[in-house]
This record gives structure tokens, C-alpha cells and sequence, in this order.
């Protein structure tokens, strides 16, 4: 159950790859970001790291019955599935990371090839705050259908 669980967090959660490390302002992104927590949804944080010649590297910390699980994915933020690592074990999902512009992503999101969820992210223009939408097509892991908003803010 702590594994699903774990692996419903990780989809559509924020898809903070904005940039592509080309620019200053495409760099605004990398750092840790804490999601605000709510009743049925805890806080979390994320570490985003420039990474993939030109990607990033997500790191979600999540803390499951009073354990860190670290959830790890390298995206090139093309559009091109990567897998979501639990704890450096593939987890069977996929998320594929696209840039809609400096300010705007997508994102699919699949497990064991088969899809439950996208997401949209806007990067407010002061690059403090994170707003995502998730759009979850099929339950994965008792996250009900729906849509979900998540709100990060930059630590």
C-alpha cells in the first residue's frame, strides 16, 4: 500500500522544468519548492536540478508512515516519457515532460504503460509560485478521478 501510495503522489506533481537552461531566466526553477499542504493532501517538497544536457532532475521528498521515500525523475522536458524512480527503483510510472513556453508545461503521466493523469503548470511572473492542475483519468494508487490543483512556493 506505502508504494502505491507513494506513486500516486508523484504523478502530476508539480512539473516544474520550465526552462531549458539556456538563460538566466530559464533557471528561475531549480531549487526546492514546498507544496502547501491541505486536508487530504500533505505538504511536500521537491528539489529541481539542471540536468540531461539541458533537462531536469525532480526530486520529491515524501514522508509515508513517518518514512522519507524519495521519488526521482530526469526529464529532458521534450515530451518523451522518463521513468519515475522509487527510492532508485523503477516504480513503473512514466511521466512525459513537455515546455509549453517559460512559463507554461505539460505533462502525461502513465503507469505500466497505460495512462491516468496530465498536468499543466504556470510559473507565476515572479517565479515564486507554482500553480498545477492535474487532470487524473483512472485511480492510480485511491487517488479519486478528477481534477486536483497543487500549489508550490519557492523555499
Amino acid at each position: 500500500m506505502i508504494t502505491v501510495r507513494a506513486k500516486s503522489l508523484a504523478g502530476g506533481v508539480a512539473i516544474l522544468v520550465l526552462g531549458s537552461g539556456r538563460s538566466l531566466h530559464a533557471q528561475i526553477e531549480v531549487g526546492t519548492w514546498v507544496r502547501q499542504g491541505t486536508a487530504s493532501m500533505p505538504g511536500m517538497m521537491m528539489t529541481v536540478e539542471a540536468c540531461c544536457n539541458g533537462g531536469r532532475r525532480l526530486v520529491y521528498h515524501v514522508v509515508i508512515d513517518k518514512t522519507e521515500t524519495l521519488l526521482t525523475v530526469e526529464s529532458r522536458v521534450d515530451g518523451s516519457e522518463a521513468p519515475v524512480l522509487m527510492n532508485r527503483k523503477p516504480s513503473g510510472e512514466t511521466m512525459a515532460i513537455k515546455r509549453v513556453d517559460d512559463h507554461h508545461t505539460s505533462a502525461v503521466l502513465k503507469m505500466n504503460g497505460t495512462l491516468f493523469a496530465t498536468a499543466k503548470a504556470t510559473l507565476s511572473a515572479d517565479g515564486r509560485t507554482l500553480t498545477v492542475i492535474n487532470d487524473y483519468s483512472s485511480s492510480v494508487g485511491g487517488q479519486p478521478v478528477g481534477k486536483y490543483t497543487e500549489v508550490w512556493v519557492r523555499k
